[in-house]
């Protein structure tokens, strides 16, 4: 696949996928006015979050790295792959609706093992929260599921643009459940929350992911691949064999996960006792997470979804140099974004989140900002690693990966309970941020390591003058924007939102021309392609 033509393979994911994530920001600057930082709305995210941490832990990351390799076999098969997509698909719903019905069982035992603290003495009424929010988020796991299945089959034919548009639905839908409760409720807190608003937070979020499931349907039956309940595991030996060790991999990432979860639910548990009203546990972390995911969504997985059927074609066809070179260039053009967004929520990360997070206190808005800076560290290292594991998924090698994950996630725990331990409460998820990023920073060695089994010579030098120079572009431009608005104290001058919001439209607009200018005087070759990449983006946007 030449560069232009993943450029526009990947131009109407990524128009779908930049909607989708503004809408997610709006749904994410609601969700934060009307619950605020603390403790109420880390009820909603540790329930919201359970469904994607128990889907991708026994069910997601399987489907993900085995059904477009799969499902491209399948497609020599005498029945040109309907029987095999229909196999998978009645048996995984299958076992996600067995797993539905158990976690809503067991719904306590999960509140209980993912935030811990929340059991502590005089926070009943944030663990019954948790509870409820847990039981109406749940269904959604199948759902997941289901979007994952038909936006797969989809990909496999070609059809990559409707499992980036699909979200937005969903994001609509629940920025009109936030909405309604703003509009007559405004923010709510621990004590004044009713069994109605849980309720309708709950079913009205687990709405959006139906929506967003059932809109694939007609997608994938226009894509020529007809579904039906087809009962039994015939031809799915293979499939849950390279599943078994995605698996694996899976569990380490989702344990890794549990560890921060159940670190910032301590430190926002522990504040609260010391009297810290600042929101300072697991709901900053996730706001700044979904920002840092921001660039890295918009070009990292628009381009690898484009890129790995092609990928899968190239490693059957055992073109093992076509495959080394589709990743060094994917890795270069996505380090086109992912290197200047780096230095920018490094230097910027407070800037930006007093804007975005306009419907909380400043000090609330800061802290997710110092949380968004920590995590920028690791944006670069964290979106190559993900590339280099769709290489390995290409090769339909769910082994090898493990040890990758297995070491990231040890450095991360690790990292995590040493801050617990050695850190003010108040400063603790700052450095989860930290961990994260450190994790993927050494992680990466060992997976250019591993990735050498199947692609022969792949260095950090094959890209590393390349993301070194966009780096020193980056710092070259950013530096003296951030030491003057450290100068001028912008970060705490409690200038209007108005005001903040200039600045910052101001200090990101130079930043992004005088980058796209000193890495075109550094000869980046990436950066033409960036160009056409936009340019073909706004094409179509106009049409």
């Amino acid at each position: 696949m030449k560069n232009n033509e993943l450029l526009r393979a990947s131009t109407i994911m990524a128009i779908g996928t930049i909607l989708s994530r503004i809408t997610g920001f709006f749904r994410a600057i609601l969700a934060v006015a009307v619950l605020g930082t603390a403790l109420l709305a880390d009820t909603y995210n540790v329930a919201n979050t359970m469904p994607n941490i128990l889907y991708n832990l026994l069910v997601g990351g399987a489907l993900t790295a085995i059904f477009v390799p799969q499902l491209v076999r399948s497609f020599s098969d005498e029945d040109g792959g309907h029987g095999f997509a229909s196999r998978l698909v009645t048996t995984i719903s299958g076992i996600l609706l067995l797993l539905v019905a158990i976690g809503v069982i067991f719904a306590p035992l999960l509140v209980r093992l993912y935030a811990p603290e929340f059991s502590a003495a005089g926070f009943e009424r944030e663990h019954a929260i948790a509870v409820a929010f847990t039981r109406y988020c749940l269904p959604q796991i199948f759902f997941l599921g289901l979007f994952t299945m038909l936006g797969q089959v989809a990909n496999a034919r070609g059809s990559f643009a409707p499992l980036m548009w699909a979200p937005i639905a969903n994001n609509l839908v629940v920025i009109a459940v936030f909405s309604s409760v703003l509009a007559f409720q405004h923010k709510v807190s621990i004590g004044s929350i009713t069994n109605f608003q849980i309720e309708l937070l709950g079913w009205g979020t687990t709405a959006g992911v139906v929506i967003q499931a059932l809109i694939l349907i007609p997608v994938v039956r226009r894509s020529g691949i007809k579904l039906r309940p087809i009962f039994g595991v015939k031809g799915l030996g293979k499939s849950f064999s390279l599943a078994a060790w995605t698996l694996v991999y899976v569990l380490i990432s989702q344990l890794g996960y549990l560890v921060t979860v159940n670190v910032a639910t301590a430190a926002a548990v522990r504040s609260a006792q010391a009297g810290i009203t600042t929101g300072v546990g697991f709901t900053p972390y996730t706001s700044a997470y979904y920002i840092m995911l921001l660039p890295y969504s918009i070009v990292t997985i628009s381009i690898i979804t484009a890129l790995l059927p092609h990928l899968s074609k190239l490693a059957i066809e055992k073109k093992v140099e076509d495959v080394r070179l589709q990743l060094i260039r994917a890795i270069k053009m996505v380090g086109v974004v992912t290197v200047p967004s780096a230095v920018a929520l490094i230097f910027f990360g407070p800037l930006i989140t007093e804007v975005l997070y306009m419907g909380i206190s400043l000090p609330d808005s800061r802290y997710i900002g110092y949380v968004l800076a920590a995590l920028g560290l690791g944006l670069v290292p964290f979106s190559i690693n993900l590339i280099l594991v769709r290489g390995f998924n290409a090769f339909e090698d769910t082994k090898t990966q493990v040890l990758s994950i297995f070491i990231i996630n040890l450095i991360s725990v690790t990292l995590s309970y040493v801050f617990l331990w050695k850190l003010d409460s108040n400063v603790v998820t700052v450095g989860l941020g930290i961990a994260f990023s450190l994790s993927y920073i050494a992680g990466l060695a060992v997976t250019l390591k591993l990735i050498k089994k199947h692609v022969g010579t792949l260095e950090i030098s094959d890209f590393l003058a390349q993301h070194r120079a966009l780096f020193i572009s980056a710092v070259l431009v950013m530096a003296p924007l951030y030491l003057i608005s450290r100068y001028f104290g912008w970060a705490d001058d409690g200038a209007t939102l108005v005001i903040r919001a200039l600045r910052l439209t101001v200090i990101l607009g130079l930043s992004g021309v005088g980058f796209l200018f000193m890495a075109h005087r550094f000869k980046v070759a990436e950066i033409a392609g960036l160009r056409g990449f936009a340019t073909s983006a706004l094409g179509r946007l106009k049409r």
